[in-house]
């Protein structure tokens, strides 16, 4: 599936969202739904939908916040879910297999246990839903103020989007993943500056920080034994939990949560980061295509 999408906005309670739209728009055409990670956009997707059917249609969003929708909080984790399940509603999702990277894929577990009707099968990648005793500690994150938050101080102004590649191509963890899925990351993560010359990340910093700080805030282990709909939880090697430190790149999903669902299959993979669509588009895809055909698309450790 190679064509340029269709580009479309959704207003979902007074927020634009821009979604994505690849491959057919006919009656019975199997729906896939991809839900990015804090920080990214939708055409993160781009090189996971290149090897998809040409029959299918793919929708790809991008979350409040991020990409070409609007910059219009709240950013919690509840109205993210509560945004991804009033889209399902309006693009009319039916028998879809819905695909979620980080908090993509909390959303999309928000989602379907509320309403799972929209979904076939979910496919959640390394999806931020945590050991359930953190949730309830008091001392959730060590920043008390968004502003002191590492990532609210990252880089957000560039020449352009050859610019910021050129500027992490190299580094770790972006050095990591294919390098077409780093390019469509560049090419579609910066926008015009508002004032000035230059780009801007479509994500803003601070945005993106406040999503981190909090990702306490919905716990969805009352939801999980309600979703009957088969699920797929892929993940990568665990953070060490006496680190101090925000590791991106280890998972950050608790390694019992596919146990937790009444049909649900673990599949660790340890030579993965929690990026595992940015390094291996085509494992992604081979997911997504088995569970088009109803069938396992990988053995692994359980």
């Amino acid at each position: 599936m190679q064509q340029t999408p269709k580009q479309h906005i959704v207003n979902v309670d007074g927020t634009d969202l821009c979604v994505f739209q690849w491959g057919r728009d006919e009656p019975g055409c199997q729906q896939v739904l991809l839900v990015h990670a804090t920080g990214f956009h939708a055409r993160c997707w781009d090189q996971v939908v290149a090897l998809l059917p040409e029959q299918w249609s793919v929708f790809a969003v991008d979350m409040r916040g991020h990409g070409r929708s609007a910059n219009q909080g709240p950013y919690t984790w509840q109205r993210f879910g509560d945004d991804v399940r009033q889209l399902c509603a309006t693009l009319q999702l039916a028998d879809a297999i819905a695909v979620g990277h980080s908090m993509g894929g909390h959303c999309l577990t928000h989602t379907c246990g509320h309403d799972s009707q929209y979904f076939r099968q979910l496919i959640l990648l390394d999806p931020v839903i945590m050991d359930p005793q953190l949730y309830q500690s008091s001392k959730r994150h060590q920043y008390d103020d968004v502003a002191d938050h590492p990532v609210a101080r990252r880089r957000n102004h560039f020449a352009d989007a050859d610019a910021m590649y050129d500027r992490y191509a190299d580094r770790a963890p972006y050095a990591l993943w294919d390098p077409a899925v780093f390019r469509d990351y560049c090419d579609y993560g910066v926008l015009p500056a508002a004032e000035g010359e230059g780009m801007v990340l479509a994500c803003p910093p601070e945005v993106e920080a406040s999503i981190y700080m909090g990702n306490f805030d919905s716990d969805l282990y009352a939801l999980i034994p309600r979703i009957t709909t088969p699920v797929v939880v892929l993940r990568a090697t665990p953070r060490d939990a006496s680190s101090q430190t925000m590791d991106f790149s280890a998972s950050p999903t608790w390694p019992q949560l596919a146990q937790q669902f009444p049909n649900a299959q673990d599949v660790y993979l340890p030579d993965l980061t929690h990026f595992i669509p940015m390094q291996d588009p085509g494992l992604v895809a081979d997911f997504i295509i088995a569970a088009g055909d109803a069938k396992p698309a990988y053995v692994g450790s359980e």
